[in-house]
């Protein structure tokens, strides 16, 4: 027997969000925020029962930055996949968070996988540095 799928007013709000945060990183506390400031009640706990049942059916994919910070989230659009993946880049100073889709890193896990037996996983692989705009104004900074 097929399972029921039931559709609540939150869930459509909460898929009218994702929607157009596509390409975005987003936390549960973020979507919580958005909600607010409309002045539409959902509650936390019902963000994060929602998000966790979308990483589920793979609409949505789940990030873990560090152990310091939340989980981040991303809606790729109705056809999100594994292949899909990619690294990310945070900025250490701004802390922005940058999709990273690079071949050069993908031979890298190629090798890593033929030669070391080891597979990286892009939903947890993030590198630290500064990005571009922080860099200029580092410059700037510097200059004056």
């Amino acid at each position: 027997m097929p399972k029921t799928v039931y559709k609540t007013k939150q869930q459509e709000l909460l898929f009218t969000y994702l929607r157009q945060m596509q390409g975005k990183h987003f936390t549960a506390e973020d979507v919580r925020l958005h909600f607010e400031e409309k002045k539409i009640s959902i509650g936390i706990a019902t963000i994060y029962r929602q998000l966790e049942k979308l990483v589920a059916d793979g609409k949505i994919q789940k990030y873990f930055i560090d152990d310091h910070s939340a989980a981040c989230f991303e809606y790729a659009g109705e056809d999100c996949t594994e292949k899909e993946q990619h690294f990310h880049l945070k900025c250490e100073l701004c802390g922005r968070l940058i999709h990273l889709e690079c071949n050069e890193l993908k031979e890298l896990g190629g090798h890593l996988k033929t030669e070391h037996g080891f597979v990286i996983n892009p939903l947890r692989t993030v590198f630290y540095g500064v990005c571009t705009d922080c860099l200029k104004k580092q410059e700037e900074e510097e200059d004056d």
